[in-house]
């Protein structure tokens, strides 16, 4: 079963026709005059229309790219420095694509300046934050249409209003053709390939009136936004599947919307140890995301493929970065062991009720080895991972005295990525004596985040966080845990 549509869909059955009809209708230059020239440009132009009508603005503001990426960092690119005279401020969420954020660090190794607007526990951010970050030199803002990771819908029209005269670019990966677009952006890029176009097509609408300058050299080809030969077959394949994914959508949402539900209530009763993430209401239709204590996302993905599921993660330990989801740590959740299911249109019920019934078995298979107890604490389970108590100062001193908290039990878990410390923690937290201190020494930057959210879903109390050095480190951070049960 394919759940990860939110990488990348199926290409459409219409995609595939309209893609086979235009490489013999379309294959030649659309720039020239000849008659197979015009065809193409016919094509092209039909295309164009197609892609303005669903999101609601006109043909000629539109570019296509080559993917979802390119559009998000031309359009960042071109608005920045077509309102360089207003200032050289950027801002934007703090749970955007990693698109926006390395165009973000390559502005502000220029010389620009960034404010990443922080989110709440659902991953959504607050329009009048949003707003309170700009200032009169702000050149540009970004915000998503919905999270890519959990799904969680963005206040785009809000955020939109609070912006003035600042141009709000909008993010619209994952929803173009599955949700009406939002209101109020002025550039907004999208992704053929998310919603069952060919791979390969991007889209960059640039209102009319929003000050935008290549940051290409000049080139006379999509409106001269886009160097380079545009590929028409592709492009006609995409608009006629958006079209087509568009009509679709109404009666489709409604069901995937049920399916979605039923796994967000279903597997926090059939897994223990289970935090389901992202906004529980204001979220896309077709996605579910949840993070499983104890263990490795990536050999949990590994387990779910041999059993038939391809689904995705945003997990902290991932093989290429070894470093926790931003998206997660900005929300303050969970970030091991998590796990992304993004349904595709004509997911039956019985696929959805083959993985909730394989998934526990799989993650019983996963932590087996580790011999925890995973029994949900007396009120404890699922609840919010508690902060620092008042008193507690940055973690090293005991919340009810004023001085450094005496004989704790001190795990070193330097050098240990995740969830290898949290397992430490848990597997000798039993050491110490109610209302007695652990004191888990950590490197991974995911032990930040996760040992905090352990403490909330164990019914434990979070102190917080102290230098290493204090409790006989060379390196990496001090967290500190009190045993309540």
């Amino acid at each position: 079963m394919y759940f990860d549509v939110a990488s990348t869909a199926p290409l459409h059955p219409v995609a595939r026709q309209a893609l086979t009809a235009a490489l013999d209708e379309g294959w030649a230059d659309p720039a020239r005059l000849y008659r197979s020239g015009r065809q193409a440009r016919m094509l092209l132009d039909a295309a164009r229309e197609t892609v303005a009508e669903v999101l609601g603005c006109r043909a000629d503001e539109i570019s296509f790219t080559a993917s979802g990426t390119q559009a998000v960092q031309l359009g960042m690119l071109g608005a920045l420095h077509g309102n360089r005279r207003r200032g050289r401020h950027l801002v934007h969420s703090a749970v955007e694509h990693s698109s926006v954020l390395h165009t973000a660090d390559r502005h502000q190794g220029a010389g620009g300046e960034v404010t990443a607007v922080p989110v709440d526990r659902h991953g959504r951010a607050d329009p009048a934050a949003f707003a309170a970050a700009l200032r009169p030199d702000t050149a540009l803002a970004v915000l998503q249409s919905a999270n890519h990771e959990v799904g969680t819908v963005q206040p785009v029209a809000e955020t939109a209003a609070r912006c003035g005269d600042v141009p709000l670019l909008v993010d619209a990966a994952q929803s173009a053709g599955r949700v009406d677009v939002p209101a109020g952006w002025s550039l907004l890029a999208a992704s053929a390939h998310k919603w069952g176009g060919p791979a390969g097509v991007g889209v960059l609408a640039v209102r009319k009136g929003v000050r935008y300058a290549s940051p290409l050299p000049a080139d006379e080809r999509e409106g001269g936004r886009v160097p380079g030969y545009v590929n028409v077959p592709a492009i006609v394949a995409a608009a006629a599947s958006l079209r087509a994914v568009r009509a679709e959508a109404a009666r489709e949402n409604a069901r995937l919307h049920e399916l979605v539900e039923r796994i967000r209530a279903r597997v926090p009763r059939l897994v223990p140890a289970v935090e389901v993430v992202g906004d529980p209401v204001r979220r896309l239709p077709h996605l579910v995301t949840f993070s499983c204590l104890y263990v490795d996302g990536e050999v949990l993905l590994g387990e779910l493929d041999r059993a038939g599921f391809a689904v995705s993660s945003g997990s902290s330990c991932t093989s290429s970065t070894l470093t926790p989801s931003h998206v997660l740590a900005a929300m303050g959740v969970l970030t091991e062991g998590n796990v992304r299911v993004s349904l595709p249109f004509g997911t039956a019920e019985a696929d959805v009720e083959r993985f909730l019934a394989v998934l526990p078995e799989v993650v019983a298979g996963v932590r087996a080895p580790l011999g925890l107890d995973l029994a949900p604490p007396a009120g404890g389970e699922g609840l919010p991972a508690a902060g620092p108590r008042e008193g507690a100062g940055a973690g090293s001193e005991h919340p009810e005295t004023s001085g450094p908290i005496t004989d704790p039990l001190v795990l070193d878990a330097l050098g240990k990525r995740c969830p290898l410390p949290v397992i430490e923690l848990a597997k000798r937290i039993g050491e110490v004596p109610v209302g007695g201190t652990v004191v888990v020494l950590a490197d991974d930057e995911a032990a930040r985040l996760d040992v905090p959210a352990w403490c909330g879903m164990r019914g434990q109390e979070y102190l917080g966080e102290a230098p290493a050095a204090e409790y006989g480190g060379d390196r990496g951070s001090a967290y500190l845990v009190r045993r309540v049960s």
